[in-house]
């Protein structure tokens, strides 16, 4: 067993990839997690570094840093599937919010989770990380939310306490389990309908692994609810299992790998 930070996200995305187009939905739990050929790292996990990135080396943590740094990761790893307005996004010369409520604020913001000394500070500089595009309230609800819960479980609180924190905070309603909710649930991709899923899936496991299975098999946005879900547990059980650990960084290229490691050098703690 490894212990892990951000690879966490990384290879909640990973093996959520092969289902994110499925129709209909993939609801199965003993799904094949290895498959080579089919699973890769997509627009969550170029977005995830491009943020770990700009908490390393930016010290005051500037929004036009984080923007640049943003469309130089983005630009260098294209066909991931970005969202159309954050595409345009992408290649702006001038690139400005546009509103977003979607998820792609909380499956970018887990360096903000694991980075920070105190809540107050994770909080802020998540806000940071999602406003520079998703300066929606819910978008920016959703990344303070999953960021909250990854400090949270980092740093010793129970399952209950993080539920109870993210609900009084929040206002997600996290009062069901998967089973629940795996009947009628469906692929959304706002941050309303899938943080509150993604931590659920968190709450009802038993380790990494269990929460990513959970969390792809309620058949939603399964990448980037991998995204979610995986930090989360990763920081609570401070662990993952040598076989996904070895297979996501597989899936990686060099210069990820690099921020990776620099991150968890630096980090975990």
């Amino acid at each position: 067993m490894k212990r892990i930070s951000i690879l966490g996200a990384i290879a909640g995305d990973i093996i959520g990839s092969k289902f994110e187009f499925i129709r209909p939905r993939m609801k199965e739990y003993d799904f094949d997690m290895f498959d080579n050929q089919h699973m890769t790292f997509t627009d969550d996990t170029v977005c995830t570094i491009a943020i770990a990135d700009w908490i390393l080396h930016d010290k005051k943590l500037l929004v036009e840093n984080l923007v640049k740094l943003m469309q130089q990761w983005c630009r260098k790893y294209t066909g991931r599937g970005y969202g159309g307005r954050f595409y345009g996004w992408i290649y702006e010369d001038n690139p400005q919010p546009y509103n977003s409520w979607g998820n792609g604020s909380a499956m970018r913001v887990s360096p903000c989770g694991f980075a920070f000394d105190n809540l107050e500070k994770t909080l802020q500089v998540a806000k940071i990380s999602a406003e520079f595009s998703h300066n929606h309230i819910k978008g920016i609800k959703g990344a303070q939310a999953t960021a909250a819960a990854i400090f949270l479980a980092r740093t010793g609180k129970t399952k209950q306490e993080i539920k109870d924190y993210i609900t009084d905070n929040f206002a997600y309603d996290l009062n069901h389990t998967c089973e629940e909710l795996k009947p009628t649930y469906r692929f959304h991709s706002s941050c309303q309908k899938t943080v509150p899923e993604s931590i659920i899936a968190f709450f009802d496991s038993k380790n990494y692994e269990d929460a990513i299975r959970l969390t792809i098999s309620l058949g939603g946005d399964t990448d980037t609810m991998g995204a979610i879900t995986g930090p989360i547990a990763a920081a609570f059980y401070k662990e993952m299992p040598d076989n996904i650990y070895d297979f996501a960084l597989s899936k990686l290229p060099e210069d990820m790998k690099e921020i990776i490691s620099e991150f968890d050098n630096k980090f975990l703690k």
